[in-house]
């Protein structure tokens, strides 16, 4: 059994961090790439897809490189990769070309998601501690810091080369300094597990239930501010329409950096079950409300709703013993950034059949869903979550 002590621990939030300074530091460069490449909206969306694929093709194959291979060398050379291709989003001077950075970054991100995943699945295990949700908070906290520094570089008048030259050197000391805790190893169950195994029992439901958490969270980023603005009552402006994304990136952070001791204290199955139904009410609220702060109320409560949700699932991955925990972290990474790709165009396709309120009513009823789960039988995933 690998050594999963104080610094294994510090270990893993810094690569959390690591991992949300550099996927938000693109986000600030999105209207810069449009502006310099002169692309349509239409262009840019498929631009942003080669991001997603990359991760969805990159994920699979890394819960074999970890079991083979150890967490520490995976986690490196892609948070390597990372860094060398990130100020390649500031300066790729064709569309193609910055499809191909954007590819090459998604599959860097990707791998890093699933290793320091794996990773804090194994330290978890192995401490006998709730942990999984401070991790996850750090992730949360990178990428404030993340989007905010370059956000803060570019307003000073730096060159977005260089402002995301800095985020890449600061992204690689953070890994720096997470390098000697990463594990070398992992455990007996990790190391003898097989290339593939088709997902099956527990963790079919797990990937399920992430599929339905990170499509909501998908839905919040993308059409959050249009609710906002298109209210039933007195509308927010249109620049206010970020408050609603806000309120819940807010609540979901706190709520994850607070949330490893709601866990220990309440255990996993049950939290899961408080956690979907404040979700659900979150939803029901920001469709019902009259006004901006009721409906910003909404959004708070999904995001406490949800802070802790993902982290559970991650922590019932690895305790599940229907499949390697390496390969059924990969499975459910992979099914979760499919809902994030998935949640914005199935928002759009069920709210021009109907209206936007119905299709963010839907998002409740799936959050409903996921508090079911937690009430599920002995076989369920979720009772693996109980601490």
């Amino acid at each position: 059994m690998p050594d999963t002590g104080p610094q294994q621990r510090l270990s893993t939030r810094l690569a959390f961090l690591a991992a949300g300074l550099a996927m938000s530091a693109w986000a600030p460069l999105v209207p810069l790439a449009k502006l310099r490449l002169g692309l349509g909206e239409a262009q840019l969306g498929l631009l942003l897809l080669c991001l997603g694929a990359g991760s969805l093709l990159a994920m699979p194959s890394t819960s074999f490189l970890t079991a083979r291979f150890g967490c520490r060398p995976v986690v490196l050379c892609s948070g390597l990769i990372v860094c060398l291709v990130l100020p390649g989003l500031a300066f790729a001077p064709s569309a193609l070309l910055l499809g191909c950075v954007l590819f090459t970054f998604g599959a860097a991100i990707g791998t890093l998601d699933v290793a320091m995943n794996i990773q804090a699945v194994v330290v978890e295990k192995n401490s006998g501690a709730a942990l999984m949700s401070g991790f996850h908070g750090l992730f949360s906290v990178g990428g404030f810091l993340g989007a905010g520094s370059m956000a803060l570089l570019l307003w000073l008048g730096l060159n977005a080369t260089a402002s995301a030259t800095l985020l890449a050197l600061l992204v690689g000391a953070v890994l720096a300094g997470a390098a000697s805790g990463l594990l070398r190893e992992t455990d007996a169950q990790v190391r003898d597990a097989p290339i593939f195994v088709m997902p099956h029992g527990a963790v079919i439901l797990i990937g399920a239930l992430c599929f339905l958490c990170f499509l909501a969270e998908g839905a919040i980023l993308d059409w959050s501010a249009l609710l906002l603005t298109e209210g039933r009552g007195p509308a927010a402006g249109a620049g206010q329409g970020g408050l609603g994304y806000a309120a819940f990136a807010i609540a979901m952070t706190l709520g994850r950096l607070t949330g490893d001791r709601v866990v220990g204290k309440l255990g996993g199955q049950r939290v899961l079950l408080l956690g979907g139904l404040c979700a659900a009410a979150g939803f029901f609220c920001t469709v019902l409300a009259s006004s901006v702060a009721g409906m910003l109320a909404g959004f708070v409560l999904i995001g406490l709703g949800a802070s802790n949700i993902v982290p559970i699932l991650f922590t019932a991955a690895g305790s599940q013993r229907a499949m390697p925990a390496s390969l059924a972290i990969g499975a459910i990474t992979t099914l979760g950034y499919a809902g994030i790709l998935a949640g914005p165009a199935a928002i759009g396709f069920v709210a021009h059949a109907t209206s936007l309120p119905v299709a963010f009513a839907g998002l409740g009823c799936a959050m409903l869903l996921i508090a079911a789960s937690a009430t599920l039988g002995a076989s369920s995933a979720p009772k693996a979550v109980s601490k």
